[in-house]
């Protein structure tokens, strides 16, 4: 699939005798903006700790640009896991200026940039009077003072009213396309998420359930006919050759989703009891991307 920027093998993280975060073996590929989903003390922020060298793993180990460990190559990523100060009377140049400063970039010539990349270059409004997506884009601005190739982001958009949610949705998806940025980034706005992710991830209680693609997720929530029946191949020969139909899928030894024939749900348990087929249950069902997500976490999926 591709380069890896990130994977982890048994990454855990104990404080005491509780395992916060547990055995997790995670990938995600240059290029990627992964969505990292999970309730709230599920995991997510130890883990990004973790791969952005703020906590150290009580075991498992860490690959960043395929080398073992962090430390070398830690200067190739911008985290914005707790939100950095932001002091009322500067503007966003002087923030820029000073972070340099804080981080030991001694030359200033990409302030600029990053300015024009965040959207604020030529605001000279000091952040008292920012709104808090500009205050958001800004303390963006300050993860990427290194030109980072993968960005750490927990919860960029909690908080942000619907306009600020955009210019900061908005702005990912630049350093994305743009800036070839890799972006690991957490949230539980999952309809915000499902705008920006190209790969996802759910972490339930510390445990990686599983990973899979944008074109996967929209393959499991795609509307369909869900038929349960104790004979799955008698029930899809009947669907080839009675009904000319191949957009299906055997899910397990009781169940197939058909992609044909949504409005004629009557007329496809008609030919099937007709060939001699029991039927138990049959329907149309598919999941918005909420509905997916709480399933497999167990509940409510809101933080």
């Amino acid at each position: 699939m591709g380069t890896t920027v990130l994977e982890t093998y048994g990454l855990t993280k104990n404080y005491g005798r509780k395992s916060v975060v547990d055995d997790v073996n995670m990938t995600i590929y240059e290029g990627d903006i992964y969505g990292l989903i999970g309730k709230n003390g599920a995991g997510k922020t130890t883990i990004m700790k973790m791969v952005g060298g703020l906590a150290c793993q009580t075991k498992g180990e860490i690959k960043l640009f395929g080398n073992d460990g962090t430390k070398n190559v830690l200067n190739r990523v911008g985290c914005l896991i707790e939100q950095p100060a932001l002091y009322p009377d500067m503007n966003a140049a002087d923030h820029l200026k000073f972070y340099n400063k804080l981080v030991g970039i001694t030359d200033n010539r990409n302030i600029d940039e990053i300015l024009d990349m965040i959207g604020l270059k030529g605001n000279s409004k000091v952040t008292k009077k920012y709104s808090m997506g500009m205050k958001q884009r800004l303390a963006i601005g300050i993860a990427l003072l290194g030109y980072p190739d993968f960005l750490l982001l927990d919860e960029p958009v909690n908080g942000l009213d619907p306009e600020g949610i955009v210019e900061v949705r908005n702005l990912l998806t630049k350093l994305n396309r743009e800036k070839n940025m890799t972006i690991l980034i957490s949230s539980h706005i999952l309809g915000e998420l499902s705008k920006l992710s190209t790969r996802y991830g759910i972490i339930d209680n510390g445990n990686l359930l599983e990973e899979f693609t944008e074109e996967e997720l929209f393959e499991r929530c795609k509307k369909n006919i869900t038929l349960k029946t104790y004979d799955v191949k008698s029930a899809a020969y009947v669907l080839e050759n009675n009904l000319s139909c191949t957009d299906y899928k055997v899910v397990d030894d009781m169940t197939i989703y058909i992609f044909d024939h949504l409005d004629e749900v009557s007329m496809v348990n008609k030919m099937l009891v007709e060939a001699g087929v029991a039927v138990e249950a049959i329907g149309v069902s598919g999941q918005d991307l909420e509905e997916y997500f709480m399933e497999r976490m167990g509940g409510n999926s809101h933080e």
